[in-house]
């Protein structure tokens, strides 16, 4: 248990906290639904005693009819009561489920960029999500037994106030030996009952979790396999195995819960038969020592089997608490997980000229639980509005410069620093309103188009439209029905329109542009495209950006040559910094050796067996 959570108490007590407080309505509207579920039956058993003993007695067909009115007009209005107070529960559940789902992703969304990126902490949050896979365990199974809890309180108080009638009898009647053994195997059998009850619950748990486990396993068997990748690589036949294999294991897992289940559950059939055998003999020797009437057969032996389960359920009901206390903890702790970024203090000077200047001064970085450092010594000035082009290998550091420079991470040593200031010092928030990126793996929203480009609930129409347009999304924007009100995807809306990658690609240049932010960076978010028309992207972009610094990033060398300045990265470092022609007239260098390797798929053959650069591609 975490320092945290001792100091507030139980882990059940602090997670019931925290889940009372996604929606305080819904634990007391439970339990005044509950009293109304509850009354019914209690009041069926007292009135079917009424009727019993009036028949019995050879009451006035007036009184029988009364009773008989009074039992259909109650069970009318607690039917009525119960059916609004479930539809008003109902809602509040939902509420309650969505502010929770809420709350879980507004931590993850807050956790500084180097902990969402953190394998350990995804893998945090992939077992909160895998826990509730088997049985539900974590707040869910809380709330479950809080209602169960509620549930079993209001039964054992209903059935005592009910029951008190039979206690103020018994009380003045005489005690005989045989009543008194009565009693006492009543009190064994249910003492009993309720150790192999627990005894069994626990034992049928255990299997529970080997069954969840398995059904785990399943899911990541079917979940990340593609129908492309399984007919491409004929993975259907080794489904097929892994299928038939789990089913074997899932037919022995099932016969041993079952047979376990059958072992602890004899004792608990056992010794609760026993219980209602004492209890019908104790109420039936009362009743015919005339003790009570005869219809108190039905009312009190009722009572007497409603208050045992109740009680009994208590008992496997704080088992249950106990059992789904590491489970809750789990959830518990990846609330606990403090950020340490520093955020700032210093306001960003707002300029009409964007003038930023950055300047990475000694940097390097490397990535949590990586040995090698995914940047080194890393020395680079952007200077306001100059045309800045990022280039080298996958995996050479450019996506890890980019999010140094967007303070997704602080770096390892050295400093970043804007305008001679180290950017630390500036209002975190501030600081990341001046960037505008356009990110490889960018996502757009199920959301009405003009949301997408804005960022936002409202929208500027006029902006938006001519930014799209300039993207050149014009000819597709002018087919859409419902123009910016049109609905992307169809995930929320069955008129929601599809739209293509390269669609996507230019809504989101659009949404970057719409930004207005001094620097504007577009991280390969067309690598998917061929060089040419990638080229042809890039250069109406740096035609739209107009005097904003621009960071372009590419792996293909020809879509930057209109740059002022490239910066070639080669295994973390920054080997080679200038421009085109520069870099090029080095053939020893980086550049040279990348830009001739990547120049013969975009030559032509000719027929005298010459070659021929493709015109678009490199000029």
């Amino acid at each position: 248990m975490s320092k945290k959570a001792s100091n507030k108490g139980s882990v059940t007590k602090r997670a019931l906290r925290l889940y009372h407080s996604y929606n305080p309505k819904y634990f007391p509207l439970f339990f005044l639904q509950t009293l109304f579920r509850n009354a019914a039956p209690d009041f069926n058993l007292w009135m079917s005693a009424e009727v019993v003993t009036a028949l019995y007695e050879g009451r006035a067909e007036r009184e029988l009819y009364l009773l008989a009115a009074v039992t259909v007009a109650g069970n009318f209005l607690l039917n009525i009561a119960g059916a609004v107070l479930k539809r008003v529960v109902d809602t509040q559940l939902e509420v309650l489920q969505y502010n929770e789902a809420a709350a879980f992703n507004r931590k993850t969304l807050s956790l500084d960029y180097d902990k969402l990126e953190n394998p350990e902490i995804r893998r945090h949050r992939r077992k909160i999500v895998e826990n509730s896979w088997i049985n539900d365990y974590g707040v869910k199974f809380l709330r479950w037994r809080v209602e169960e809890l509620i549930n079993q309180v209001v039964n054992i108080l209903f059935s005592l106030a009910l029951f008190s009638e039979m206690a103020v009898i018994i009380g003045q009647a005489p005690i005989k030996w045989m009543e008194l053994l009565i009693f006492a195997a009543i009190v064994a059998s249910m003492a009993l009952n309720i150790r192999f009850q627990s005894r069994s619950a626990r034992m049928s748990a255990e299997e529970a979790q080997g069954i969840g486990e398995m059904a785990l396993e399943e899911n990541r068997l079917y979940f990340p396999l593609s129908g492309m990748d399984s007919r491409i690589y004929s993975q259907s036949k080794l489904k097929s195995r892994l299928r038939e294999e789990l089913r074997e294991r899932h037919r022995r897992v099932f016969s041993r819960a079952a047979n376990t289940f059958i072992r602890g559950h004899i004792p608990v059939v056992f010794f609760g038969k026993l219980s209602e055998l004492s209890t019908y003999m104790i109420v039936c020797l009362y009743c015919v020592t005339g003790v009570f009437p005869v219809g108190s057969v039905i009312k009190y032996v009722g009572y007497l089997e409603r208050i045992k389960g109740s009680i009994g359920s208590l008992f496997s009901l704080n088992r249950h608490m106990k059992e789904n206390e590491p489970f809750l903890q789990t959830y518990l702790d990846y609330f606990d997980i403090n950020n340490d970024m520093y955020q700032g203090s210093l306001a960003v000077e707002k300029r009409s000229d964007k003038k930023f200047d950055i300047e990475f001064r000694n940097v390097s970085f490397k990535y949590a639980g990586q040995k090698e450092y995914a940047l080194k010594n890393i020395n680079l000035k952007v200077k306001v509005g100059e045309r800045l082009a990022v280039v080298g290998m996958n995996g050479s550091g450019k996506t890890t410069f980019i999010k140094l420079l967007c303070r997704l991470y602080d770096p390892a040593g050295g400093e970043i620093c804007m305008n001679d200031f180290n950017v630390r010092k500036y209002d975190y928030r501030q600081y990341l309103s001046l960037f505008s990126v356009v990110f490889q793996d960018y996502t757009l929203l199920s959301l009405p188009l003009g949301n997408n480009v804005a960022s936002a609930a409202e929208w500027d129409t006029v902006k938006a439209e001519r930014l799209l347009e300039e993207v050149g999304f014009g000819e597709r924007y002018a087919q859409m029905p419902g123009g910016l009100e049109t609905p992307l995807y169809k995930k929320f809306d069955q008129d929601g329109v599809n739209v293509s990658g390269g669609e996507a690609q230019k809504i989101a240049l659009a949404r970057a542009l719409y930004k207005d932010a001094p620097f504007i960076i577009l991280d390969e978010p067309t690598a998917a495209l061929d060089p040419i028309a990638e080229a042809e992207i890039y250069s109406r972009f740096d035609e739209i950006v107009g005097d904003k610094t621009a960071i372009y990033i590419s792996h293909r060398l020809s879509s930057c040559r209109f740059c002022d300045k490239i910066a070639v990265f080669d295994k973390g470092e920054i080997v080679q910094l200038g421009t085109h022609e520069e870099l090029l007239s080095d053939v020893g260098g980086k550049y040279y050796e990348l830009w001739n390797a990547q120049a013969q798929y975009y030559t032509e053959k000719q027929p005298q067996g010459g070659e021929t650069a493709v015109s678009g591609a490199f000029g």
